[in-house]
């Protein structure tokens, strides 16, 4: 008799719930626009220079239910990269993070221009301590694929000069 107790117990409870309504569910954390800004790059992508020249593949995900975009990437040359990107509700701007095998790392912030996404941030150079402005900017193209122009400047802001430039086209689906 000890043992049924508890267990009369539970299902006395549990029908005494049957009749209350569930709570209303909430929308997810990162349902709001802002957080989906950045979609256009989400997908596979072969990437070429502009000159048409493989530069690489990335797939990029929404991640942390839709909350943040990594990017995995991996150059013609070898390097491996990835990043991460959100938006900060708090700051009100996007934010990426991005590091690679090559030792390179940034730390870009920024926000849509005109239907392109452009972050920016300064990298320090190790041994000097001098400061270079840094500036990534993914432009939607009409045709599906996305431009990525990654500019720094070597006189604070004053002219630009590429770093790369890639093409996305939406790679294949494999059979």
């Amino acid at each position: 008799m000890r043992t049924l107790l508890p267990l009369a117990a539970l299902c006395l409870s549990a029908a005494a719930n049957a009749d209350t309504p569930a709570p209303p569910k909430q929308p997810p954390a990162c349902a709001a626009a802002e957080f989906h800004q950045f979609d256009f790059w989400v997908g596979d992508w072969d990437v070429t220079n502009p000159q048409g020249k493989a530069a690489g593949q990335s797939r990029i995900e929404a991640i942390l239910d839709d909350c943040a975009i990594s990017e995995n990437w991996r150059g013609a040359g070898g390097t491996v990269g990835r990043s991460y990107s959100a938006w900060d509700a708090s700051n009100k701007r996007w934010n990426q993070y991005w590091v690679a095998t090559d030792g390179q790392v940034l730390y870009l912030g920024g926000g849509l221009v005109d239907g392109r996404m452009v972050l920016s941030g300064d990298t320090i150079d190790a041994k000097s301590g001098k400061r270079s402005p840094q500036r990534v900017t993914w432009t939607p193209n009409t045709d599906g694929t996305v431009t990525q122009l990654w500019q720094t400047s070597d006189d604070s802001g004053k002219t630009w000069r590429t770093v790369f430039e890639g093409n996305y086209k939406r790679a294949e689906k494999k059979p």
